[in-house]
């Protein structure tokens, strides 16, 4: 009986190994390679619980979701000699693994690979443009031809690339100094003549000014010296006509202005009585007591 119990036991344990190997589980976002000896013979796409051959074939699984690819940054000379850093990244998904597995070996060495054609490809599109050109539209046909090229060398892998993108354009220190400095001094040159019309416009306005200043103040004075005469006419008419009416009274009159004008307030002045400032008092007859 105990005989029995241990026989039995053995082959429970041996049916759990044998078990053990031969299932294995695919997840939804994992497909299997199922390899004989080391040589693949066979895919396993469907999701699920699966049978292989016990310690005869083993099981590889790779990843159906769409990966990145992200090689190193590197240097590009454009066309017009410039230089640039380029960091170029790529999406791509395994679709048949037995190709992946005999090309590429290992992720790791697939990465290697095909992170190298990615930045080659990027080298030879973008040295035939210009700096400029990675500002404008071109840049869309730049990225199309290098997308082209990867989903074209892909199938030799057994993947294929989704997209492939530009992340950064950056210009290296030397080459950012001397953009930098040329910019500097374009913006320089253009303040300069900005600065120049603006002096030039300056002096327009000013002359217009001053020709409009001289032509108005020459009007007004014109103005001024015909009203000048008109007013010194129109006084020496009055005066005439004052005159005419009673000359002694006149004559006094501009004595005591004359004596007026010349004489300030405070002033004392000594005048002798037969002095002509009296002789207008002088011939005043003296009134007659009692009248």
């Amino acid at each position: 009986m105990k005989k029995s119990l241990a026989i039995l036991g053995v082959l429970l344990v041996v049916a759990s190994v044998v078990a053990y190997n031969s299932l294995f589980i695919v997840h939804q976002a994992a497909q299997a390679l199922i390899l004989q000896l080391g040589n693949p013979v066979r895919v396993v796409r469907d999701p699920g619980m699966h049978f292989k051959t016990p310690f005869i074939q083993n099981v590889e699984l790779y990843d159906r979701r769409i990966l990145d690819l992200d090689p190193p940054q590197q240097e590009v000379i454009l066309a017009d000699q410039k230089r640039v850093n380029v960091d170029a990244f790529a999406r791509y998904k395994i679709v048949d693994p037995l190709e992946f597995r005999k090309k590429a070996l290992t992720d790791a060495n697939f990465r290697q690979l095909f992170g190298s054609r990615l930045n080659a490809a990027v080298r030879s599109e973008i040295g035939r443009i210009q700096l400029g050109d990675m500002l404008s539209s071109k840049r869309e046909e730049v990225m199309k031809a290098i997308t082209d090229q990867m989903k074209s060398q892909a199938d030799e892998f057994g993947t294929e690339v989704i997209d492939v993108r530009i992340g950064r354009t950056d210009l290296p220190e030397t080459t950012a100094a001397a953009v930098f400095n040329r910019m500097k001094s374009d913006r320089v040159a253009h303040a300069a003549e900005l600065r120049a019309n603006g002096e030039k416009q300056k002096a327009e306005i000013q002359a217009r000014a001053d020709k409009q200043r001289t032509i108005i103040i020459s009007e007004a004075k014109k103005t001024s010296e015909i009203l000048r005469g008109e007013g010194d006419g129109l006084r020496t008419t009055i005066l005439n006509d004052a005159y005419g009416q009673d000359a002694e009274f006149f004559d006094f009159y501009r004595s005591m202005e004359a004596f007026g004008n010349s004489v300030k307030p405070g002033t004392s002045i000594v005048l002798s009585p037969d002095s002509e400032l009296f002789q207008f008092f002088n011939s005043i007859p003296t009134p007659v007591q009692g009248q």
